[in-house]
């Protein structure tokens, strides 16, 4: 079970709305998203919560570049969710590292419709490779410094984290109203 919401800060304080997925695809579809939550360019926070296996923050502030934090890549990646956040450049890699290099390849037989050994995607994990997506946190762990949530605290988060990020802000209200 999913949850992701919207948290927007402006001049009277946090304004929070829930949010459908559903129809973005892309870590930019996420950012126009939240900059549309705001119309003042104040910062937006994405939240998004997986029950209790991870959680990720996307910070937009205006037009800047979006600001990620992932508290567990691997759960995240088996995640539709969890991939929008899971960028090249969030993982360290460069655009298409995780493609099969074709000289590399081992061409068996498999490829023409034979049934691979069962134990043969263990090691992928939504289309990527398992040693592509480091277990436990990556992102700016920083993205919320500013409002009072320190690197530590927010890698110290698991449970429910969305919610004590509200809490934390003085949001916990206005969150739980569009839970």
């Amino acid at each position: 079970m999913y949850f992701a919401a919207l948290l927007a800060r402006t001049e009277d304080g946090w304004e929070a709305s829930d949010t459908e997925l559903d129809d973005v695809e892309t870590l930019s579809d996420l950012a126009d998203l939240a900059r549309e939550a705001s119309p003042d360019e104040d910062t937006v926070l994405v939240l998004i919560e997986q029950e209790g296996a991870w959680f990720g923050v996307v910070r937009v502030d205006g037009e800047d570049d979006p600001r990620i934090y992932v508290s567990d890549a691997s759960a995240a990646a088996r995640s539709s969710y969890g991939e929008i956040l899971l960028t090249d450049e969030l993982l360290g890699r460069e655009p298409g590292d995780d493609d099969p290099d074709l000289d590399a390849l081992d061409l068996d037989g498999t490829e023409d419709g034979e049934p691979e050994p069962a134990d043969a995607d263990e090691d992928v994990v939504a289309g990527v490779s398992a040693e592509a997506v480091p277990h436990g946190p990556v992102g700016d762990p920083g993205l919320l410094d500013d409002l009072g949530i320190d690197a530590k605290e927010l890698r110290a988060l698991d449970g429910d984290a969305v919610n004590s990020i509200a809490d934390a802000l003085g949001a916990a209200d206005v969150l739980e109203a569009v839970r």
